[in-house]
């Protein structure tokens, strides 16, 4: 199965096929809004804002595995980005990015970027940046702010 067959839930519980996103760079990222690292949201939407018209996008999932840092329903989650963050990238329902309950985005993408040690995610904001042919081709750990980002983002371009 390649990344363009996997099936994942949009805000409102409906199935996209992320075939939708053919011949885009994308950046994927399991976000929390009661979190240290919450003010990337703002890294991410300038990142957005900067590369999108030239085929650049960001997809945000919501992850509460990691102290339960995004609780709320989507909808006060959506609330929380749009008013501090003004954020216009797409997100999704919120998923498990480890354990049994793991989406299988998320499988994924751990398989083909492997952490340090081991393929678990670690933390919140945890990134993947995949080439317009669907090739997962770098992992970024929460801490990395916009420089490395913004570098790999071009170099895709």
């Amino acid at each position: 199965m390649g990344l363009y067959q996997i099936a994942v839930e949009d805000t409102e519980g409906k199935k996209i096929i992320l075939d939708q996103y053919k011949g885009e760079v994308l950046l994927i990222v399991n976000t929390a809004t009661n979190c240290v690292f919450t003010p990337q949201y703002s890294i991410l939407e300038g990142l957005y804002e900067k590369y999108h018209a030239k085929g650049f996008e960001v997809l945000d999932f919501p992850c509460s595995q990691f102290l339960n840092q995004a609780p709320g329903t989507i909808d006060e989650i959506n609330k929380f980005c749009d008013e501090n963050f003004k954020t216009t990238f797409p997100r999704f329902a919120k998923v498990d990015v480890n354990g049994p309950e793991e989406s299988i985005l998320y499988s994924y993408l751990k398989w083909h970027q492997h952490g340090f040690f081991d393929s678990r995610i670690k933390w919140n904001f945890t990134k993947f940046l995949v080439d317009r042919e669907g090739h997962v081709v770098a992992r970024y750990a929460p801490s990395e702010g916009e420089k490395p980002l913004s570098e790999g983002i071009e170099k895709l371009l």
